[in-house]
């Protein structure tokens, strides 16, 4: 059976409809870990089926005696001399998906590289200008409005500013570097270096649109959650509201930040999580979403 029609519309649905469907879902700010890995399943979804389709367009079957390369030829675009070769149609299954994964991994790791760098710089500032508080477990920088952000990374750091320490309350404050020390634990940089590499290579595609202004709203839903475990929701609030107008460097997660008001009203409304059932289900679709190309592109040989 020729592949191509089925990996073909699985793609297309999931780099243009599931996006869709997904922002409807009712239980997404409920788990937004859980979010999360459910979008970030999608994008390796649609990587492994574009990468798979274009494998079997250019790989010769039965049914396309020379894949890609003949439907050139069929064209009029001649790729060499004469009927296009089976090494050929080799040559073009080898590289199309291996130059497709290449510039996934090189975009995830220009993010990376370039985020680190910009919390290295910024890090060494701190370090400078701004005192350790063990009480609070962060750096205190002298700064007259009222923030808080975090540098994850292999040397993290949690940094309030004066007059945070300053008008904020006890609980306020603790349930703001409480949500920083979340983003930390989760190493939420990673991910949303995922999204934003998927969204450089695939930036038109609503799948990468969404998927990375999703991702960022979930993490830092996720670390309100962490704050939330300990902490009330009025304490989260404010506190989120007082920070709202700080800005915040390069590379770094603030608590603070311009889903202020979607994030208030959350922390403020009742919390619910998704039933246990609900969330297996969600977990063991996201987890068979990404093979599903692969079940279709190699069947498993039966007698």
């Amino acid at each position: 059976m020729n592949a191509v029609p089925v990996l073909l519309g699985y793609t297309a649905a999931v780099g243009l409809l599931a996006p869709r469907l997904l922002l409807r879902a009712a239980w997404l700010h409920r788990a937004p870990a859980l979010a999360v890995v459910v979008w970030q399943a999608l994008m390796a979804a649609f990587a492994i089926g574009a990468a798979l389709t274009t494998y079997n367009l250019a790989m010769p079957t039965e049914h396309l005696h020379a894949g890609l390369v003949g439907l050139l030829h069929s064209c009029g675009l001649h790729v060499g001399p004469g009927e296009p070769s089976p090494a050929t149609a080799d040559r073009l299954g080898i590289a199309l998906p291996a130059a497709l994964g290449l510039a996934l991994l090189t975009g995830f790791a220009f993010h990376v590289a370039r985020a680190r760098r910009a919390r290295t710089r910024h890090r060494e500032a701190v370090d400078l200008v701004g005192r350790r508080a063990t009480r609070l477990g962060a750096t205190v920088l002298p700064y007259d409005t009222p923030a808080a952000y975090c540098l994850p990374g292999r040397r993290p750091r949690v940094v309030v500013s004066e007059a945070a320490v300053r008008e904020l309350t006890a609980e306020q404050l603790a349930a703001v570097l409480e949500h920083e020390r979340g983003h930390i634990a989760g190493r939420h940089h990673l991910a949303l270096a995922v999204a934003e590499a998927f969204h450089s290579v695939f930036r038109r595609l609503p799948l990468a649109r969404h998927g990375r202004q999703q991702t960022a709203l979930l993490l830092e839903m996720a670390a309100d959650d962490r704050a939330l475990r300990r902490h009330s929701g009025e304490a989260l609030a404010t506190a989120m509201y007082e920070m709202a107008a700080a800005r915040t460097p390069k590379g770094a997660f603030a608590a603070g930040g311009h889903s202020v008001v979607i994030r208030v009203t959350r922390a403020l409304g009742p919390r619910r999580a998704p039933h246990p059932v609900l969330r297996g289900a969600v977990a063991a679709v996201a987890a068979l979403v990404p093979l599903l190309p692969l079940i279709v592109a190699c069947p498993p040989l039966l007698g």
